[in-house]
């Protein structure tokens, strides 16, 4: 029997790919004309749902979340954690730049202590009387080595708080150049020979140094927005004057805010035409009340709107052996501490020195007084 034909086969079906259609780009625009889609069913897969709102509120008519209190305040107080932050970093960054330019001998001759913040600390501050290089001053030194025009021994930390004044004519004998006035010491040796000056004259210990830098110092109390001082007539020539390269100043009785080149020679005026008998204790008082005016300045709510400049300025109105750290421990020991009344050493009597100078004395007992007094303030 002969093979019969075999049925042809089927035809293989084809293969398909399925292609979902995307997102349209203009949905809202079909939601106008009333057009309404529905998702395409795929075989095995469910139909996805319209998501919900996320939880945190009712949402407005246009889609907008409503503003809680409670989200108002977690971001303001975010804001202003990165803005302390902000500052921190600044300040950091600008304290370690300015502790290289301490010279590295003062190190030897500083005693060890905590941190300020919670120990107790002697800091010995420095102000040079250097001239600007544009005065005509006759006899002022515009470069090389200058007496100090400020010391001043401040005492915080571990609940302490205090402030002694040294006048600048005080006699004391300078190791390795004999009894002159004391700011020699730093012409002589800088920052590590007034400390070692000081610390013998006295007999306290000087945990560490900072120097002002009065070329920085304006920009400080200009990041401050200026200060409020309040105090007696004020007619000086800071370095000759305005005629002979300096700068003259002019205050009124009374409250007057100051900027920064006024602070500056408010703090180093010695003699003022207003009051011809003013003498070292009252340059000592007025430098209390402008640091107090600082200080009020800073703790004020308008500076935290200026927070990060004053961050970066504060270490570059110092040079001191303390890095960004200390510092910062330091300035809160200050900030807590209140503000205490400066105290200076009284003179006793007047000396003529070995150059032909005259210089003031201050006896044993007004020293240990003092000492006395400053160490456990």
């Amino acid at each position: 029997m002969a093979d019969e034909p075999r049925p042809p086969e089927p035809p293989e079906e084809p293969q398909y790919t399925r292609y979902r259609a995307g997102p349209r780009l203009w949905p809202r625009a079909e939601a106008a004309e009333g057009i309404r889609r529905s998702p395409e069913r795929v075989p095995g897969r469910r139909t996805p749902r319209t998501p919900r709102p996320p939880a945190g509120g009712p949402r407005t008519r246009g889609g907008r979340r409503r503003l809680r209190p409670r989200r108002v305040i977690l971001s303001l107080l975010a804001l202003i954690v990165g803005w302390l932050v902000l500052s921190l970093i600044l300040f950091l960054v600008s304290a370690q730049t300015q502790q290289s330019r301490v010279a590295g001998d003062v190190g030897s001759v500083l005693d060890h202590a905590g941190w300020p913040l919670t120990s107790a600390n002697t800091i010995l501050v420095l102000g040079s009387d250097q001239r600007t290089k544009k005065t005509h001053e006759r006899g002022s030194s515009t470069s090389g080595p200058s007496r100090s025009d400020v010391m001043l021994l401040i005492r915080t930390g571990g609940g302490h708080s205090a402030r002694l004044s040294i006048p600048r004519d005080t006699v004391a004998a300078i190791p390795g150049h004999g009894r002159l006035k004391i700011n020699a010491a730093y012409a002589f040796g800088g920052a590590a020979l007034a400390v070692r000056t000081v610390k013998e004259y006295l007999g306290v210990p000087v945990n560490h140094v900072v120097e002002v830098n009065f070329d920085n110092f304006p920009q400080l109390i200009d990041s401050l927005g200026g200060v409020n001082y309040t105090g007696g007539c004020v007619i000086s020539r800071i370095n000759g004057g305005s005629r002979n390269g300096g700068y003259t100043l002019r205050l009124k009785h009374g409250t007057t805010h100051i900027n920064g080149k006024q602070a500056l020679a408010l703090a180093r005026t010695r003699h003022n035409d207003c009051n011809r008998a003013e003498s070292d204790i009252t340059r000592a008082r007025r430098q209390q009340k402008l640091f107090a005016a600082m200080k009020g300045q800073l703790v004020s709510p308008f500076a935290f709107l200026r927070l990060p400049w004053i961050a970066w300025n504060s270490p570059k109105a110092i040079r001191s052996d303390m890095g960004g750290p200390t510092l910062i421990g330091l300035f809160g020991g200050l900030a807590i501490s209140g503000s205490p009344n400066t105290r200076v050493l009284k003179p006793s009597g007047v000396t003529t020195l070995s150059d032909g100078g005259v210089g003031l004395t201050v006896s044993a007992s007004e020293k240990r007084s003092e000492v006395a007094r400053f160490l456990a303030g």
